[in-house]
C-alpha cells in the first residue's frame, strides 16, 4: 500500500511540474488572466487555469497507478470534483453569478450522497445527508476564499492532504490514501509555480476542486 502512495504521489509531482506550464500557455493563448486592479497586489496580468494542471495530475496519477478503489465511490468523487472544477474553469473564463456556482457546489455534493458517500455521525440519515452537503459546499467555498495569497491554497491544500494521508495509512484507508496522496503531489507540484512572485494561478478551476476532494476525503 505505502508504495502505491508513494507512486501516486510522485507521478502526480511530476505531471503537475511538467504540466502546469503547458496550461500557463493556454491560458495566455486564450486571455484567462487576471489583471491587477485596486483590489490585487500583484503587479502584472497573472494566467489562470492552473488548476487544471492540478486536476488532470491527480486524475491521471489515480488512474494509473491505483486498482484497489470502491469503483462507486471514486467514480462519484471524480466526477463531483470534475463538475466543480468545470464550473471554475467557467468562472475564470467568462464569470458566473454566486448562486449559480452554489447551485452547481450542491450538485456535485448530491452526486457524492447518492453514492453512499455520507457522514453517519446521527443515526437519522435525512440528517446525515443534508450535513454531508452543508459540509462538502461549506469546505468547497472555504478554499476557494482562501486563494487569495500566492501558494496559500495549494499550501493549506498540500498540509491538509498529508494528514489524511497519514491517517489513511495507519488504518488501512486505501481510497483516502490514494486520494490524499494525489492531491499532495498535484499541489507540491503546482506550488513550484505559484509561490511568490507567483507566475500562474490556479483560479477557481483549482480552489473548487481542491475543496471538494478535502471535502470528500473528510
Amino acid at each position: 500500500m505505502t508504495t502505491t502512495f508513494m507512486l501516486i504521489f510522485a507521478s502526480a509531482l511530476v505531471m503537475a511540474i511538467g504540466g502546469t506550464p503547458l496550461v500557463r500557455r493556454m491560458a495566455l493563448r486564450l486571455g484567462v488572466i487576471d489583471r491587477p486592479n485596486a483590489r490585487k497586489i500583484h503587479v502584472n496580468p497573472i494566467p489562470l487555469l492552473g488548476g487544471l494542471a492540478i486536476y488532470v495530475a491527480f486524475i491521471a496519477a489515480l488512474l494509473i497507478f491505483g486498482g484497489r478503489y470502491r469503483l462507486d465511490e471514486l467514480v462519484s468523487i471524480l466526477v463531483g470534483a470534475s463538475l466543480v472544477s468545470f464550473l471554475g474553469v467557467w468562472d475564470d473564463q467568462r464569470g458566473l453569478s454566486p448562486l449559480f456556482k452554489l447551485a452547481g457546489q450542491f450538485l456535485a455534493a448530491s452526486i457524492l450522497v447518492i453514492s453512499g458517500v455520507y457522514v453517519g455521525t446521527f443515526p437519522w440519515d435525512a440528517l446525515n445527508i443534508a450535513l454531508t452537503l452543508l459540509w462538502v459546499v461549506a469546505i468547497t467555498n472555504a478554499m476557494n476564499l482562501l486563494d487569495n495569497m500566492d501558494g496559500l491554497s495549494g499550501g493549506v491544500g498540500a498540509i491538509a492532504a498529508i494528514f489524511f494521508l497519514l491517517l489513511a495509512a495507519m488504518n488501512d484507508q486505501y481510497l483516502v490514501g490514494a486520494l490524499s496522496a494525489g492531491l499532495v503531489g498535484a499541489c507540491f507540484g503546482f506550488l513550484v509555480y505559484n509561490f511568490n512572485p507567483a507566475s500562474i494561478f490556479m483560479g477557481d478551476a483549482g480552489s473548487l476542486f481542491l475543496g471538494f476532494i478535502l471535502a470528500a476525503v473528510g
